[in-house]
């Protein structure tokens, strides 16, 4: 049965981001119901069709947390965010800081502005679960060639940290999210062959 305004504020759960069509089982008139609850406070909008619930403390509404951001934007869990500051961390001479954050899915390209945060998604037919150190390497190579890194010197690094890694894990990172020229360079530094630049 569809409900009041009163009842569908029940279900709303503080920190839960809904999309308008989320709210339609509960609501006889959402559309307004929406308007009133946006207007007193209770759903803040983020963009066309996509409202959150915000957790209120004393000093405040806190943010929408990532993860529930993109979950309902995309209306999945299978994605990963990452950052191109991740890759400073595999000590390979990769140095930049970049405000960006990066979701890889299946579903949506562009750059969107959510909530006041702007997220580039790009679509990948496979994803990692996590960002293990063997993807990042991976994705360092396949990303190389858009970033403001020195390209010599950090592909100068890779085949000494390719070697280091757990190389059942590191076949396996390059097989499922390696491009075709990042496959081929690793295999010629798997081999032990100098390809300091040769993506």
């Amino acid at each position: 049965m569809k409900t009041s305004l009163s009842q569908l504020r029940k279900h709303l759960r503080p920190g839960k981001v809904y999309r308008r069509e989320d709210l339609l089982r509960w609501s006889h008139s959402v559309d307004r119901h929406l308007k009133q609850l946006t207007e007193e406070g209770s759903l803040q909008k983020l963009r066309n069709g996509l409202y959150y619930h915000p957790r209120k403390f004393a000093f405040g509404a806190a943010p929408a947390e990532e993860h529930e951001l993109v979950r309902a934007f995309l209306r999945t869990d299978d994605f990963v965010v990452t950052s191109p500051n991740f890759y400073n961390q595999l000590g390979v001479g990769a140095t930049q800081l970049y405000n960006k954050r990066v979701v890889y899915n299946q579903k949506r390209h562009g750059t969107f502005d959510l909530g006041g945060r702007s997220l580039c998604f790009e679509r990948r037919l496979r994803l990692p679960r996590h960002l293990s150190p063997e993807f990042l390497l991976v994705d360092l190579v396949n990303e190389l060639d858009n970033l403001a890194e020195d390209r010599d010197e950090v592909l100068a690094r890779v085949p000494t940290k390719a070697r280091a890694m757990d190389q059942r894990k590191l076949v396996r990172a390059i097989s499922l999210y390696g491009k075709s020229a990042t496959r081929k360079y690793f295999e010629r530094v798997l081999k032990g062959e100098q390809a300091a630049s040769a993506v």
